[in-house]
């Protein structure tokens, strides 16, 4: 009102009636005061002055009214000059509307009117930013016709242009062509061949620039900082850097950014945290390439904990949510995710698909399939990956009956991929259906996906787990193209079915073929030799893992403990057990384990409580190889107190092998009748494996009462393991009752059980 006002009173004072107007017409700080302004125009009679409805344009461009800058356009058509033309193309361009912009430019040229230098940087931009590049070389064209070629912020946009077209030859050709170039014209250039990854060009521009009398900007510097990342250029990155130092350019929010980038890339998180730290200003792309950073890194703590420092000084995009959601999913803390997803509900985020689809997956993955599900239900749309998302939450969940009625509802609104198969494969291998999986199979067959890697090696490992291990080397025989997958698939098959000698032969395969083996390679592959004793094998296998670079994987040196262990070696399970550099509970399980087998029990309770001042909690398997290993060294007192020490302190209820090991602590030490009166104590219900841990020592004692009293209670039982049986045969025996021998006998002919024959392996030295 203010600016209105101002404008009536210099019009009717001022002799310079145009630079009144034209300094009002500059000075409104909103639309609603331009619009008065306008009025006023037209009440002093001023509606038809092309420069003053140019400038009326400008300003409503300025203020995003496209709609009253067309307006007043519209009221001096088609009586307009190249200014008027001009400016409203430059008005669309600076709005987004291309291609608005680009049929005022068709229209000026029908109506003959001839654009000038003015009128051609905006046209290109238009064509740039939309990227049309058929529309932008005919524009180059006019440009020749009418021999602006040489202008220098024609070819600027040019340059521009052809670089965002990702025609970079182009615009290296009019880059060469020009007569003079400034620093834009540089800058052009090497974020056209940076953006499209072509990061050599964009550093042999760069020094192309450095050789001639111009000094890099922020802009440049920080093009040339991300293809030294792209590169991986570390000398050509911090001398860049020492360059960034000199000139100041530190302060500038994109080129920090794009230090951290390039330094991320370089695997430099010491240097990523120091200039974060240093950096006064930070926009949401710091945010997100920090954040983003620790999270490929797999710091995914210190990811979540720098996403709550920033909600304390700025509000994160959704980028930056979703890459903490990620880091949520992959430790499982399923606190952290609620807390980010009310963050996002309670500050009104719009959630795409993609974003709906990382929380559904970030509940499902942390065990909270009912809040997955709920996500899921009230998503406005769900795409395949939705479905997928909670498909998988639920079989990792073990919810199969809910993961096949998801599956038949999915079927009803979008035809599943090959993800969903994959999926779904892993729920068949879970339940080891053989029906289901035939039916998928059948189903992946139809769609076409038997010919996908991932599909035919999930197919080879779902028969392997369903118990048709032909099936299984069927489908591996089929596949056109075998990656290590799939013949780590296969191996895993041999050692799942019992087929160890076939296992090696299939590893000797693979490696005849070429294929380098991996992690998984050795981890299916080192148990074959423990379960053959294969000790020379395993040694070879230890000796590539050397040369892969393996040994310091904690599941490897935890498999090769086991391996050792297994093959008669406890020199060296305890060699790679102290050689770890890093050790999870496994690790202590194995080697607590380990000494148990061989006898030394006090070794095994020293390497616990080695575990426990690591601060390694123990579970309950740990506690079954402690008293596993005071049991076969005699060392009652001790394991009773493992026993009480697990319910009280660690409030860890026992099971069944936990029992099952007080029972064989107190039998192997003879007691006896302790032991059959523990078994009596016990909360559970005592299945055979307990009682057959007495009558083994009953045998070994002679103590024949006691013997009897429990071979009786294990023919009460009903059990198929044909062992319990034949041992209890056998104290009947000793006893004289052939009776009781016969009617065991008998029964075994009634219910069909065998017992299979012992074997022996022998491993044999190649003899040359």
């Amino acid at each position: 009102m203010k600016a209105a006002r101002q404008l009536g009173n210099l019009f009717w004072r001022s002799g310079d009636k145009c630079t009144s107007i034209s300094n009002a017409l500059s000075s409104p700080s909103n639309r609603k005061d331009l619009k008065k302004i306008h009025s006023l125009l037209i009440t002093l009679g001023l509606q038809n002055s092309v420069t003053f409805l140019g400038m009326l344009i400008t300003k409503y461009s300025q203020f995003k009214d496209t709609d009253s800058a067309l307006l007043v356009f519209g009221g001096i058509y088609p009586q307009i000059d190249v200014y008027a033309w001009n400016t409203i193309i430059r008005a669309m361009t600076h709005n987004r509307c291309y291609t608005k912009a680009l049929e005022f430019y068709a229209e000026m040229r029908g109506l003959g009117v001839k654009p000038d230098n003015y009128t051609f940087p905006s046209v290109i931009n238009a064509c740039g930013s939309s990227m049309d590049f058929e529309k932008g070389r005919v524009v180059h064209e006019h440009v020749v016709e009418l021999g602006f070629q040489f202008d220098l912020y024609i070819s600027n946009a040019l340059i521009d242009m052809y670089a965002r077209c990702n025609k970079l030859g182009r615009a290296q050709l009019v880059f060469d062509g020009m007569r003079h170039r400034d620093i834009v014209s540089w800058n052009s250039l090497i974020s056209g061949y940076t953006s499209h990854g072509y990061f050599k060009e964009a550093l042999e521009v760069y020094h192309q620039l450095r050789m001639v009398d111009l000094l890099p900007d922020s802009f440049s510097l920080s093009n040339v900082l991300l293809s030294c990342g792209g590169l991986g250029e570390v000398v050509e990155g911090e001398v860049v850097h020492c360059l960034v130092e000199k000139l100041g350019t530190c302060r500038d929010v994109n080129v920090s950014n794009a230090l951290l980038a390039m330094y991320f890339k370089f695997d430099m998180l010491v240097n990523c945290r120091r200039i974060f730290s240093e950096m006064v200003h930070r926009d949401s792309v710091t945010w997100n390439t920090i954040i983003s950073s620790y999270l490929e890194s797999g710091l995914y703590h210190e990811s979540m904990r720098l996403f709550l420092e920033m909600i304390r000084h700025s509000k994160p995009d959704i980028l930056t949510i979703t890459s903490v959601l990620r880091a949520c999913t992959c430790v499982g803390d399923l606190n952290m995710g609620r807390y980010v997803h009310d963050y996002m509900l309670n500050n009104g985020y719009e959630c795409n698909i993609v974003a709906t689809n990382i929380v559904i997956n970030m509940y499902a993955k942390c065990g909270d399939v009912f809040q997955a599900r709920q996500v899921f239900e009230n998503a406005k749309n769900q795409d395949l990956v939705s479905w997928n998302s909670l498909l998988d939450g639920y079989i990792e969940n073990q919810s199969y009956q809910e993961a096949i009625e998801l599956f038949r509802r999915m079927r009803t609104n979008f035809q599943p991929d090959f993800v969903t198969y994959v999926t779904l494969l892993s729920l068949s291998s879970g339940l080891a259906n053989l029906n289901f999986t035939e039916e998928l199979h059948c189903n992946i067959i139809k769609r076409g996906f038997d010919s996908t890697q991932i599909v035919g090696n999930a197919l080879v490992d779902v028969y392997a787990k369903c118990g048709k291990v032909e099936d299984s080397f069927k489908q591996f025989e089929t596949m056109k193209f075998r990656d290590t997958v799939s013949w780590n698939s296969i191996i895993a098959s041999c050692s799942h079915s019992d087929n160890h000698i076939l296992g090696f032969r299939m590893l000797s395969n693979m490696r005849l073929e070429g294929i380098i083996p991996d992690i998984p390679t050795f981890l299916s592959s080192l148990p074959l030799c423990s379960y053959l004793m294969a000790k020379r094998q395993g040694k070879e296998m230890h000796c590539c893992i050397f040369k892969f670079g393996f040994d310091s994987n904690i599941p490897i040196g935890n498999a090769l403990i086991e391996m050792y262990s297994n093959t008669g070696s406890l020199r060296n399970s305890i060699l790679v057990f102290e050689k770890m550099k890093k050790r999870d509970l496994v690790s202590w399980t194995a080697i607590i384990s380990t000494y148990g087998m061989y006898g030394e029990g006090r070794k095994a309770l020293e390497a616990f409580e080695h575990m426990k001042a690591a601060g390694i909690l123990p579970d309950h398997i740990v506690f079954i190889a402690v008293m596993y290993a005071c049991s076969h060294s005699g060392l009652v007192q001790e394991g009773r107190i493992c026993f009480e020490q697990m319910k009280r302190e660690h409030n860890i209820v026992p099971r069944m092998e936990h029992y099952a090991c007080i029972v064989d602590l107190l039998s192997r030490s003879g007691l006896l009748a302790e032991a059959e009166e523990f078994i009596s104590s016990m909360p559970l219900k005592p299945d055979a494996s307990i009682w057959g841990v007495l009558l083994s020592a009953c045998r070994a004692n002679g103590d024949m009462k006691i013997a009897e009293r429990v071979a009786e209670r294990i023919l009460q039982l009903d059990t198929s393991d044909p062992g319990y049986h034949v041992l209890a045969s056998n104290v009947y025996a000793a006893s004289g009752r052939w009776d009781q021998v016969g009617v065991i006998r008998k029964s075994f002919e009634a219910n069909g059980l065998k017992k299979d024959p012992g074997c022996s392996w022998l491993e044999i030295p190649t003899l040359s």
